[in-house]
């Protein structure tokens, strides 16, 4: 200090080293900040990854189905043995239709039909499906009955897995349920160009099946449908006017600021509380139908409300005070005000926040379970009443299932879920920019 006091030229040249040792200090500390930041978003995007590479190279393959083509001879002497269709249509119902495939199968493979062992074997190649795949055709024509059909049928789970290369076929036949006979046909069958992979158009129309290769979305898909439709019936109209009436009539008081309160506390409780609601109020009370589509709808509809209300709100705030002054400068009402000048103005925010609702509600399951929407449904549903599941649901309902072709399937109903989910939030992106006005 006193040689400072004494030289001052000393003092003034101690002072920019030290606001230079300060600066280097602060422009360290921003360098290490966006180091973290970066590190952060590296991170997530690790995981983001290795979730999406989780989910597609388990989940691509559901989308291709191993089937084989037969030439299938309709034999009358199986499908009606006493010729009695003509009086009794139910007979071409109950017909033995998997020993019309497996005999195709054998005569393909040239296996002599004493030869029972290979029998059991060969009847393994293909899946228990057939039966109804025949059984419709037949049905719908019965002309076709004595004549030879080339039909494309799937075949076993098993047999699927192994032409996909899902099975190690180098382990000891005993330790898998694939054996060396089925797999010298499978190459036999793949050689002549006869057993290939094709687009698996069942799962987007089958149903509920205890067997994978015959299990689809078709139930969940329309299930989910009807479900979104209530939802955004019910929660738009409702949601929207609670927000106008919030925002703009009610006066400012206690209560309201309860109900606000209250609204955003409700968009934050687990979505669990409100499948006991719906269990409780919609099944137990007003005894509505379990598993339906109906009340599965309204119980997303009660979880998505709070979200488009404070959507909507948000939107018509956004809208500045002198859109609604030079509104009522001119003579409008307030009514005229609001549905004419303020509302269509909010309209981008209001779309944005009901379809990010609607895909919140999509994904839930939690509330949708206690509502019995895990039913065993095999049949798609004709209207809301009818009992159905939905995407999610589905996707557990797999996800338990102890078979190995399940885990495909369960992956690429995550891949359908989460496609269907992109889409609508790309979307609301595309609307809010599209509609965005900057004031």
């Amino acid at each position: 200090m006193t040689d400072i006091a004494l030289n001052p030229a000393a003092g003034a040249s101690a002072r920019p080293a030290r606001r230079d040792i300060g600066l280097k200090r602060r422009y360290a500390a921003e360098r290490r900040f966006k180091l973290y930041g970066i590190a952060a978003i590296a991170i997530g995007l690790f995981f983001l990854i290795a979730l999406m590479y989780s989910v597609f190279s388990n989940g691509y393959t559901a989308f291709w189905q191993t089937e084989v083509n037969l030439a299938i001879n309709l034999d009358p002497k199986i499908i009606d043995p006493d010729n009695k269709r003509a009086t009794d249509p139910n007979v071409l119902l109950t017909a033995n239709y998997p020993i019309l495939a497996r005999n195709a199968l054998a005569e393909k493979l040239g296996v002599p039909s004493t030869n029972k062992p290979a029998m059991r074997e060969l009847g393994k190649l293909f899946s228990e499906g057939v039966r109804g795949q025949l059984r419709e055709l037949v049905a719908g024509n019965p002309s076709l009955i004595g004549t030879t059909q080339n039909i494309w049928v799937l075949t076993g789970a098993d047999i699927d897995s192994a032409f996909k290369g899902q099975i190690d076929l180098s382990v000891d036949q005993t330790r898998r349920k694939v054996s060396d006979q089925q797999v010298e046909w499978m190459n036999k069958l793949k050689g002549e160009g006869v057993m290939a992979q094709r687009f698996n158009t069942g799962l987007f129309t089958y149903g509920a099946s205890s067997r994978p290769e015959t299990s689809g979305l078709g139930v969940a898909l329309i299930g989910s449908l009807y479900m979104m439709l209530i939802v955004l019936c019910l929660s738009l109209p409702i949601g929207v006017a609670a927000s106008i009436y919030l925002e703009e009539y009610a006066k400012k008081s206690r209560l309201t600021d309860i109900i606000e309160v209250n609204i955003n506390n409700l968009a934050a409780v687990p979505s669990i509380v409100f499948g006991l609601l719906g269990l409780a109020v919609f099944i137990n009370f007003f005894h509505m139908p379990r598993s339906a589509s109906l009340v599965g709808g309204m119980v997303l509809t009660l979880m998505t409300l709070p979200t488009i209300i404070i959507a909507t709100r948000a939107a018509l705030r956004a809208v500045p005070p002198s859109i609604r002054a030079a509104a009522l400068g001119i003579g409008a009402s307030k009514t005229q005000m609001v549905f004419h000048h303020v509302l269509p103005l909010a309209a981008p925010g209001i779309l944005t926040g009901t379809i990010i609702g609607l895909a919140h509600a999509l994904g839930e399951t939690a509330p949708l379970l206690l509502i019995g929407m895990v039913a065993f449904v095999a049949n798609s549903p004709v209207t809301p009443l009818d009992p159905s599941t939905a995407l999610p649901v589905q996707i557990y309902m797999w996800a338990n299932e102890a078979e190995r072709a399940f885990v495909e399937r369960t992956s690429g109903a995550i891949i359908v879920l989460l496609i269907f989910l992109a889409v609508m939030n790309i979307t609301a992106i595309i609307l809010r920019r599209r509609f965005e006005r900057r004031w």
